[in-house]
């Protein structure tokens, strides 16, 4: 499964005081896009906690084209871009009810040995979810 898509309401607490989303909301979206992403493919932050994987973001890119605004229902489309050794990538997507683009945007994350804090390789467990996909 190459994308994976949610919709999520914005609430008034997400909004700046114009009425539109703060911009750094969108941040949040991306990552519950992922965390989507990844229970649908079987594996969720929290069991590679549990086994000792942390999975930070090290480059966040978006581009606002339109804004979002308190009571939107938003669809967040996320994409699995590639996964090389220790680095997984990962674009977005979201849309209002019309279907109009209003951000799109990209991450990097790292999977990092939790006792080290150093990178590390993903488990093999994720490693054979992800070859399916790229193979």
């Amino acid at each position: 499964m190459r994308e994976h898509q949610f919709t999520v309401r914005v609430r008034y607490a997400e909004t700046d005081q114009m009425g539109v989303v703060y911009h750094g909301n969108y941040a949040q979206y991306f990552e519950m896009g992922r965390v989507e992403w990844l229970r649908n493919m079987g594996v969720s932050y929290k069991w590679m906690e549990e086994n000792g994987i942390m999975l930070p973001v090290v480059s966040l890119n978006i581009n606002y084209k339109k804004p979002a605004r308190y009571d939107d229902l938003l669809r967040v489309k996320t994409i699995y871009k590639n996964q090389t050794s220790v680095k997984i990538e990962f674009e977005y997507e979201i849309y209002n009810e019309s279907n109009e683009l209003l951000t799109i945007g990209s991450s990097i994350l790292v999977f990092v040995d939790m006792k080290t804090g150093r990178p590390t390789l993903p488990p093999d467990y994720i490693n054979e979810k992800l070859s399916r996909i790229d193979g």
